[in-house]
């Protein structure tokens, strides 16, 4: 017997699908600007996890429920993603941001603790990768 492949028009479990499993329920506005404001300062749940001194699990749940925070969590997760508590709760608007995010953001805050020279060596390459991939897209 042969396996045939079948591929379906929505396929929610595949190679493009790069943050895991499809949440079944809505985040709760406060777990919208924590997965916002996480994502803004580059962190995944384990680093922010972490850095409250908590588990990976805790913050996805608090990111996924309408859950209550203790005063003391919410400080902690306001100092590890670089905000106010207020900004955490939704009383003042996020700052706006500007730069790169994520893993991008960690690897050039990598590149600017090297000396000068190495860093333009490195831009240069990005800048080359950059027209390269320019190039290619406009053929």
């Amino acid at each position: 017997m042969q396996a045939i492949l079948v591929k379906n028009a929505f396929d929610p479990y595949n190679a493009e699908m790069l943050t895991g499993r499809p949440a079944k329920t809505k985040r709760s506005a406060l777990g919208e600007r924590i997965a916002a404001l996480r994502e803004r300062a580059g962190l995944s749940q384990e680093q922010l996890a972490k850095k409250v001194g908590s588990n990976q699990k805790t913050v996805a749940y608090w990111e996924r429920r309408a859950v209550t925070l203790k005063l003391a969590q919410i400080e902690a997760v306001a100092v590890a993603l670089g905000c106010a508590p207020q900004e955490v709760l939704g009383l003042t608007a996020p700052k706006p941001h500007s730069g790169p995010v994520g893993k991008a953001k960690a690897v050039f805050d990598r590149v600017s603790a090297l000396p000068r020279d190495r860093q333009q060596k490195i831009l240069g390459a990005v800048e080359d990768m950059l027209v390269a991939h320019e190039v290619r897209k406009a053929s």
